[in-house]
């Protein structure tokens, strides 16, 4: 559940929040987006939605100026119900009475900002669309190889700790451990963080727990990336057949986004480190058009179809 409190602790210094009164901060805020009332300050409430934030700016405030006290309220208590999860003033101008005594009756909270309106509009809607986007956590180990956001998963002491740190000791970054907090953006792609208790800290068996960014120095860590594959780590086994040429893509889903997805079985003696390199490499490979399997496959089928013989009159031609 997101409150007004949550906006406030988290952003409220990013949009030079202040606040006006001290009541309804447990508010409920249930849809990320904010509206001014516009139209909604004539009588027109057609379109009007109550479970926005109300931003009022300076056309707001000098067009409620001009309406005599009777109407001015009448028309506020139009637009500010008791689902109206907040009320903002922009451009640092103090808010009317009639806002106050509305806000105070309902207990909804009232703030004042210095930020321009069309400022602070693309500000809190960019930061409630963040704040309210779909996530989902899992299971795995989330490094940065040569650009790559690499999803490591596997069951427990397959190695994926131990090859993520093989990819950090070859200059590559950690973004998490064990816990993958995964947030969909934009409704497009997939970004991976870290929790804050664990975050740059990896646990090794044998060694314990290793604070990364310490040991290799902060350009082997970030906070956030964005997840382009996924490798599944998995014991070796003798009667499993293993994709060899890999024409045939398969992904997996998260959050309705699908992610290509590589099953690469473990055993003595194979260099798992490397071969997440050339996962993660022949993955920019493919983003800029170059499909090598696809590539071997064309080149196959051309030597093993049978030539078509020329007729009489191309090789007359010829």
């Amino acid at each position: 559940m997101y409150r007004v409190k949550d906006l406030y602790e988290r952003h409220g210094e990013r949009l030079g929040l202040s606040l006006a009164n001290n009541v309804g901060l447990n508010r409920r805020i249930k849809v990320p987006e904010v509206q001014r009332p516009g139209l909604s300050l004539s009588g027109y409430l057609k379109n009007h939605a109550p479970k926005r934030i109300i931003i009022f700016g300076m056309v707001e405030i000098k067009y409620l100026m001009d309406l005599d006290p009777k109407t001015r309220k009448e028309r506020l208590e139009t637009i500010i119900t008791d689902q109206t999860p907040a009320v903002i003033i922009a451009r640092r101008y103090l808010p009317l009475k009639e806002i106050q005594a509305i806000c105070e009756n309902l207990e909804i909270p009232l703030f004042r900002t210095n930020l321009s309106t069309m400022n602070l509009l693309s500000k809190l809607m960019l930061l409630l669309t963040e704040d309210f986007a779909p996530t989902m956590t899992c299971h795995g180990t989330l490094v940065e190889v040569f650009g790559v956001g690499v999803l490591i998963q596997g069951d427990s002491s397959v190695g994926k700790s131990e090859a993520a740190l093989g990819l950090i000791e070859r200059g590559h970054r950690l973004i998490s451990d064990d816990v993958v907090r995964v947030r969909k953006k934009e409704g497009t792609y997939l970004e991976g963080s870290g929790v804050a208790l664990t975050r740059h800290h990896m646990e090794i068996r044998g060694i314990g727990i290793i604070n990364v960014a310490n040991l290799y120095g902060v350009v082997c860590v970030r906070d956030q990336k964005s997840i382009d594959l996924v490798v599944r780590l998995e014991a070796w086994q003798d009667d499993f057949f293993y994709d060899r040429v890999g024409i045939e893509e398969k992904y997996i889903t998260f959050l309705d986004i699908k992610l290509p997805s590589h099953i690469l079985p473990v055993k003595e003696g194979r260099n798992v480190v490397l071969l997440l390199e050339t996962i993660a490499l022949n993955h920019r490979l493919k983003e800029m058009g170059y499909h090598s399997a696809k590539e071997f496959g064309s080149k196959v089928l051309e030597l093993t179809m049978p030539k078509k013989k020329k007729s009489r009159r191309e090789i007359q031609k010829g």
